[in-house]
């Protein structure tokens, strides 16, 4: 029986000697190898913490001491000896266990996450709760572990600020890996280098101190001296400074130190900062080699690391990342921003051809819309690509910065919609919503590949913000254009023109509805009108209401949210006259992970679902016409 059998719970690491658990670290690694090559996943950040996950589990007390993995897309390890092993194949599929640490799966995950940089704020509040409750819990400890990626976010820097000048005994953990999903940027990046490249500064600063205080007569000045030494030696000044204890830095491969620094950290009675640095992908040649890749991979050959590629239309973020690239090579004031993303979101295209334009601000998206209203007040065009999800963040910004002042910045929401196995910290449920109510704000949503390269070439001739929303999906196969065509802001496209329904589709909600619409002519012998509203925001009223008034049924079909969305903007449209609008869309709570297109038959945002809709209203107002002329008739 392998060690990794006889792990149910944590406690059981603790009758393990330290070499039993390094053995017990190599067999997780191949366990989650073999799991995550044929349903895919975050395996490269998991790979990375076996060892400290051992380490935090056989040290602490789990779930008395709080352990909280920021983003949490390195909580396989975590989640594997935490009683889920059994389940683990089932990883990020519907019905299965999440991809992220989520409270409804176990009392080990205290918080569900999912966005990064946030797991150092609930740790101080986590430690403060503790504090006011009085004496229940004490003693009880909260380690949060935080990637130096994550550390270019800017509530990492509020919550450090915080704990530091409440001396919360927290513990803080830097994974240091020198990765968030590609190689970090920015000055944070750059010190975290210079921390790993003079790790025996820390020795030195001991050496001299105990030196110091050898000498007759310097005992008076010694705190004075001590803390301008520290200033020019220590090589963890930065958190020292915000109060912080810091201990590193930690081979976070190495389980005997591990252990010790922990216990240490335990012992201290003011936050504590941990720097270890670790192997993103360690143990699996391919993810070291190709650590982005491996960041979240889909299912692949464990002999040779290569995806199972499936074949199909380009996505829609390829179609984005090549149609950007080409109007920049005739526009040099398109500039390009992204959050850490750069292959997410197909911006590998515009930063290989134009470097110079190209700036990756790392996970800062307030800081990138910010960041973009500057370069348009200096005359640039600044297209910010961001998925949905993560542009929340920066709804402030949004409003404030850009839409107030009439900026032209272009925001490209990757990622609209269902994403499928990430779930409902990934969804692009809201954007639609939130953009609609900002003044000013041109949306735009794609019915297909091609009509996101034009829309975006009309972007970049608007006056004032634009967004333009896309999903996570191939498309649906249409000829890339040789030419970019301008649209015309605020028109919708009357796909076919039929009788008594009216269905109006946005993005992939077109195509929705023209099978919907091939479905309806199969089995009721019906031909609806199909439109593709093109823009959201402003909508096209003049053509809805000229077609609603020749129509028994509006439709209006989405991937987003109803409450707020498209639906509810043609609602909106005709509340004074009472016409009823039938929404097809996301209902008014969180979709959990799964296939893409399991998740969209179990809410009902089908073709079969809306087919079905419309033929059953149309053949009952049929029915009772028929009735109503049979009694005039008798009459």
């Amino acid at each position: 029986m392998s060690l990794l059998d006889q792990i149910n719970s944590p406690s059981d690491l603790r009758r393990l000697s330290e070499r039993e658990l390094e053995v017990l670290a190599e067999e997780i690694r191949t366990f989650m190898i073999s799991a995550v090559s044929k349903v895919g996943g975050h395996l490269a950040p998991s790979l990375g913490v076996v060892e400290l996950t051992l380490a935090l589990h056989s040290v602490l007390d789990s779930p008395r001491d709080k352990i909280i993995w920021d983003v949490g897309h390195q909580c396989y390890p975590h989640k594997i000896i935490t009683g889920r092993a059994g389940e683990f194949h089932t990883i990020r599929q519907h019905g299965g266990l999440s991809g992220f640490p989520s409270q409804a799966e176990s009392e080990h995950d205290i918080v569900g996450t999912g966005h990064s940089s946030t797991s150092i704020s609930y740790g101080v509040g986590l430690m403060e709760a503790v504090r006011l409750a009085g004496d229940d819990e004490e003693g009880s400890s909260v380690a949060c572990v935080i990637g130096d990626g994550a550390l270019t976010g800017g509530i990492a820097y509020e919550a450090l600020n915080q704990a530091g000048h409440l001396r919360t005994p927290l513990i803080v953990i830097l994974n240091d890996n020198e990765m968030s999903i590609k190689p970090n940027v920015g000055a944070i990046s750059q010190y975290l280098n210079k921390l790993r490249l003079d790790p025996t500064l820390y020795r030195v600063r001991e050496d001299i101190e105990h030196g110091l205080e050898k000498i007759p007569g310097i005992r008076g000045g010694m705190r004075s001296l001590k803390e301008s030494m520290k200033a020019f030696l220590v090589p963890g000044m930065l958190f020292e400074e915000l109060g912080f204890a810091y201990i590193g830095i930690v081979d976070g491969h190495d389980i005997k130190a591990l252990r010790k620094s922990i216990r240490q950290a335990i012992e201290v009675d003011r936050p504590v900062l941990i720097h270890i640095k670790t192997t993103k992908g360690k143990g699996y040649e391919p993810a070291e080699q190709r650590p982005d890749t491996f960041h979240g991979i889909a299912p692949f050959q464990v002999s040779t690391g290569e995806a199972i590629k499936q074949k199909g239309p380009i996505t829609f973020t390829e179609a984005f990342g090549q149609g950007l690239a080409r109007m920049a090579g005739d526009d040099d004031r398109i500039v390009a921003i992204t959050a850490a993303m750069s292959s997410g979101t197909g911006l590998y295209h515009f930063e290989n051809s134009f470097p110079d334009r190209f700036f990756d601000v790392g996970i800062a998206e307030e800081h990138a819309v910010a960041f973009a209203a500057g370069l348009a007040i200096g005359g640039y065009r600044p297209v910010v690509a961001i998925y949905s999800t993560f542009l929340q963040r920066a709804f402030d910004q949004l409003v404030q910065d850009v839409a107030l002042q009439r900026l032209p910045v272009i925001f490209a929401l990757d990622r609209g919609g269902l994403v499928g196995e990430d779930g409902p910290t990934h969804h692009g449920a809201f954007d639609m919503a939130y953009l609609r109510l900002i003044p000013g704000m041109t949306v735009m949503v794609p019915g297909d590949e091609a009509e996101l390269q034009h829309m975006l070439y009309t972007a970049l001739r608007l006056d004032g913000p634009v967004a333009i929303r896309y999903p996570r999906a191939a498309g649906r196969g249409v000829a890339m254009p040789v030419s970019f065509e301008e649209l015309e802001a605020g028109k919708a496209q009357v796909i076919d023109r039929g009788e008594g329904a009216l269905i109006l589709g946005i993005g992939t909600g077109v195509g929705i509805g023209c099978r919907a619409a091939r479905l309806l002519a199969e089995r009721y012998g019906l031909r609806p009108t199909v439109v593709n509203a093109r823009f959201l925001k402003p909508l096209d009223e003049d053509l809805i209401r000229e077609l609603a008034a020749r129509h028994e049924i509006i439709v209006t079909v989405e991937e987003g949210t109803r409450v707020g969305g498209f639906g509810s903007a043609v609602a909106e449209m005709f509340a004074q006259e009472a016409v009823p609008v039938k929404s097809f869309g996301f209902p008014d709570g969180f979709i959990p992970h799964g296939n893409r297109n399991r998740l969209l038959k179990d809410i009902g945002l089908t073709p079969e679902a809306v087919c079905a809709f419309i033929g059953e209203r149309l053949l009952k107002k049929k029915v009772v016409k028929s009735e109503r002329l049979m009694v005039s008739g008798e009459e």
